[in-house]
């Protein structure tokens, strides 16, 4: 069954109004502080790049409570509705700069807008992580891609490859399973770090080969993809392998530079420091999900996990504004 995103259009708000609270993502975090922003009766707007967030390329989502099973962009077509029940305002837009104005926070969007409210919560995620390998830039779009979901259609009797060990590797290598002809899953360490269902399953599964303690050295191709050098990091020996098409599933980089331009603490890994109730060093600037750090975050990242810190900062971004506006 196929789902597709369904966003209601939505006049942009004009430049100058003031909301409460400008929530800057739109992923699990940024929607659900945008569903408690509202039910506490407070003005949100949402900004966001991508409605969804990464929850848009998950083949399945099999670990959110109550909705077993379900592919990503049902879940978050679900989220949306239920946010839109409040009739928040989602504005499709990139923010490219948070700042001071008097007791407002103002939020600069790529398209030369400004929302601005007395309280922010970031809720922007992660970019994915590349291998930094020959060809990995030369064959984006031409092989390499970072969304099993959206390209793994494209790939439909071919012979493939996964890199990573996490959920994401195992989710997408399991996913083109059901379409190529032979997947490879390559992970530099003996162990996963993804559920052991998802390991089990993957082991079963006739048309996955996984190749432990390995990494890519090279992406090899012409027009297109044509074949990956491997290295197994035990062994030491070096391999060809020729696949149709490269999936890079390594984790996510936190957004260090956005942080630091608009003044937010980050953490050794560019995460940002939050307390508790994921506030920053900055009166009113809330952070949640996976660009979130410090010393009172546990790193898990999961969609739970993202829509619980938007429900935290949600709350404290309440108090501050009921302190604020006195």
């Amino acid at each position: 069954m196929s789902f597709k995103l369904r966003i209601a259009p939505v006049k942009p708000a004009e430049t100058g109004e003031v909301y409460d609270v400008v929530i800057v993502g739109g992923g699990p975090a940024g929607l659900t502080a945008a569903l408690y922003s509202a039910r506490y009766e407070l003005k949100p707007i949402v900004i966001t790049k991508l409605v969804g967030g990464y929850m848009t390329e998950a083949p399945l989502v099999d670990d959110y409570p109550g909705l077993p099973d379900t592919p990503g962009e049902e879940l978050v077509n679900r989220f949306v509705s239920h946010v839109r029940k409040y009739n928040v305002p989602i504005i499709q837009d990139e923010v490219v700069d948070v700042k001071r104005s008097d007791k407002l926070w103002c939020v600069q969007t790529a398209s030369e807008k400004t929302y601005c409210g007395y309280a922010v919560i970031i809720a922007v995620g992660s970019e994915k992580r590349k291998l930094g390998v020959k060809g990995e830039d030369e064959f984006v779009g031409r092989g390499v891609s970072y969304c099993a979901t959206c390209d793994g259609p494209l790939f439909k009797g071919k012979v493939v490859a996964v890199v990573g060990g996490g959920n994401s590797a195992l989710t997408s290598a399991l996913y083109l399973a059901n379409l190529a002809s032979k997947v490879y899953l390559i992970h530099r360490r003996s162990e996963f770090k993804a559920f052991k269902i998802y390991v089990e399953r993957a082991e079963k599964n006739p048309k996955i080969e996984i190749l432990r303690n390995s990494i890519v050295k090279e992406i090899i191709g012409d027009t297109h993809v044509r074949a990956i050098v491997v290295y197994n990091n035990t062994t030491n020996e070096e391999k060809t392998l020729n696949v149709d098409g490269v999936f890079i599933e390594i984790g996510l980089k936190p957004p260090r530079e956005f942080f630091e331009k608009i003044g937010v603490k980050v953490d050794e890994s560019g995460h940002a420091v939050v307390n508790v109730d994921r506030s920053t060093n900055l009166e009113g600037v809330f952070v949640a999900g996976d660009a979130a750090g410090g010393p009172y975050k546990y790193r898990f990242e999961q969609i739970i996990t993202a829509a619980a810190e938007g429900a935290i900062a949600a709350d404290a971004a309440f108090k501050y504004i009921l302190s604020v506006k006195k």
